[in-house]
């Protein structure tokens, strides 16, 4: 099947918020089993050696748990999966603000309008 695939972000870096957004969004949930390293390759369309990376860099983030002959899973600890929650919604209201206040409007006129459209 294959991603497409941002040409100035590692390949490695993306795989691995898609998980994160999956864990977030709930649609992988603590304790399932992620696909073998040579499945994800597979759906995904990139070198096995890519989602080793991934799957390392996702067990150094505390999210996954690797059992030996048994595959790797997400980490039953959903206290794990809630803080790197927040850490991503901070991340990303970071970087939103960055943008719109490099493009001239104040927090201000930010607020007014997100207000705006939550009383819709």
């Amino acid at each position: 099947m294959g991603i497409d695939f941002e040409k100035d972000r590692p390949i490695y870096l993306q795989l691995v918020e898609r998980i994160c957004g999956e864990l977030v969004s709930g649609s992988r949930k603590p304790g399932d089993k992620l696909p073998s390293v040579r499945e994800f390759a597979l759906e995904v369309g990139v070198n096995t050696n890519t989602v080793q990376n991934v799957y390392k860099q996702l067990e150094q983030m505390e999210l996954t748990e690797t059992k030996r002959g048994q595959g790797t899973f997400i980490t039953p600890d959903s206290s794990k999966i809630s803080s790197m929650r927040e850490e991503l919604k901070e991340q990303l209201i970071d970087r939103f603000l960055n943008n719109v206040e490099m493009m001239g409007f104040t927090q201000g006129e930010v607020l007014q309008t997100l207000k705006e459209r939550s009383e819709r």
